[in-house]
């Protein structure tokens, strides 16, 4: 894992503010005190005596452990004409999050040791905590696996063939097993791109009206499903469903958990937002890869991150460079930016209008993150976990725009929203690496 310097390993004092931390069941006023990189007490208000280097006024705000995204993609190395870790990491910060897991689906795809350790170099300029996730495959070819003990030893969190789903059942059978044996997760794309061929957005009247080819439900749905049958064959072996799109592909999610199998999901804001008849007329900012579904698939997501089958909120965060997407919509990248409106989109979508409560969507962030790739000392704000930080004003509206983004991509169908909830700070390790006045 790389780490944001740390130049002052001083104390910090965060006071007046509204804890939530769910991994530590804390809902209430809380003061913290921060010290060498650990949190070192919690406590009711004015109840820290120690004196401390620096402090933080947060009345009015919602004090959080450290936002984690467990899928973003860094294009380091091999495009950083799209995005750097520096400025990948720099929008992370503003977002809240204090950790980000990056994808292997790079220039050369990071499927040796070698290249896990280059990401977690300083030299990288990262601002916020990097968790690199290494391939499944060699050169995320589907068929012969990487050295997962190698790439494990060497700091990956994870393994995944990201945008080129494990087709093959018994590469993935022993991706699994050996899952089971290093306590490592496998993150699958659920796609069986065998029915996906030359498919731009989701099957359904809207695609039928353009005249685009539709990627079917059941091609997302029918791989989650042989994925959960193979993990329960491996107890301990961790499958980890990335942005889950669809209602279909819920329901062997929902089966694995009940069946106790180590099977966990992801959904990003924009499958919680909006649908496939927002692309509108060939906006090349609304295709991604899981396409925009239907509004019935949308309200199933709804349901699950409301009822806990939803284990994390991650973004997907996948920059493009103009030219990528201004282009005919087939020929368009799949992908949008999304570090910078995740929280501002779960507060404007799940808790005011869905009536999600702030609790949850905390631990979507937080605890349900960490858990899925089981980083210890990460989603938590007990006493000794790491000084990573994420303060928010949950009904401070704001103005989304493209332009002023961190990142170094504008691919983004939010630029303009009007959003409520706003990160104020982001503190990584005991350090501001982010504040709004």
């Amino acid at each position: 894992m790389a780490v944001a310097k740390n130049k002052s390993q001083g104390t910090l004092l965060i006071k007046g503010g509204h804890v939530i931390d769910p991994a530590g069941k804390i809902n209430a006023p809380m003061d913290i005190l921060l010290r060498d990189g650990r949190v070192a007490e919690v406590a009711p208000a004015n109840k820290i005596r120690t004196s401390a280097d620096e402090k933080f006024d947060a009345r009015g705000l919602i004090v959080a452990p450290g936002f984690i995204d467990l899928h973003v993609h860094l294009r380091e190395p091999g495009q950083s004409y799209k995005e750097t870790i520096a400025s990948g990491t720099a929008a992370a910060a503003a977002g809240g999050f204090t950790s980000v897991c990056c994808m292997p689906n790079t220039v050369p795809v990071v499927d040796r040791a070698e290249w896990v350790t280059w990401l977690k170099q300083p030299e990288r300029g990262a601002v916020v905590n990097v968790f690199p996730i290494a391939a499944a495959t060699l050169a995320s070819k589907g068929t012969a696996l990487t050295e997962f003990r190698e790439l494990q030893r060497a700091g990956a969190v994870a393994v995944t063939d990201d945008g080129k789903p494990i087709l093959n059942a018994d590469v993935m059978r022993e991706a699994l097993r050996q899952s089971a044996e290093l306590n490592l997760t496998v993150v699958q794309h659920a796609e069986d791109t065998r029915a996906t061929q030359a498919c731009s957005m989701n099957d359904g009247p809207p695609a039928f009206r353009l005249g685009l080819r539709g990627m079917k439900a059941s091609a997302e749905s029918a791989i989650v499903e042989r994925d959960v049958q193979l993990a329960q064959q491996f107890p301990g072996a961790r499958l980890h469903v990335a942005h889950l799109s669809t209602a279909d592909a819920l329901k062997p999610v929902r089966r694995g958990k009940r069946s106790k199998a180590r099977v966990t999901c992801e959904v990003t804001p924009h499958h919680f937002t909006l649908i496939d008849e927002n692309v509108g007329e060939y906006d090349t900012n609304f295709k991604m890869n899981p396409p925009l579904r239907s509004a019935a698939d949308r309200e199933a997501i709804l349901v699950a991150l409301a009822d806990g089958t939803v284990d994390a909120i991650a973004t997907d965060h996948a920059p493009h460079a103009a030219h990528e997407k201004q282009v005919e919509f087939e020929r368009a990248a799949f992908g949008i930016t999304g570090l910078e409106t995740a929280l501002g989109l779960a507060i404007s979508k799940l808790h005011r209008e869905h009536r999600i409560p702030l609790t949850r969507i905390v631990e979507l962030f937080t605890a349900g993150a960490a858990r899925v790739l089981d980083l210890r000392g990460r989603g938590s704000l007990t006493r000794g976990s790491f000084a990573d930080v994420t303060i928010f004003d949950p009904k401070k509206r704001w103005t989304f725009e493209a332009a002023k983004s961190r990142s170094k991509s504008r691919n983004t169908p939010f630029d303009g929203w009007q959003l409520t909830g706003k990160v104020i700070a982001t503190i990584v390790g005991g350090r501001v690496v982010h504040r709004i006045e």
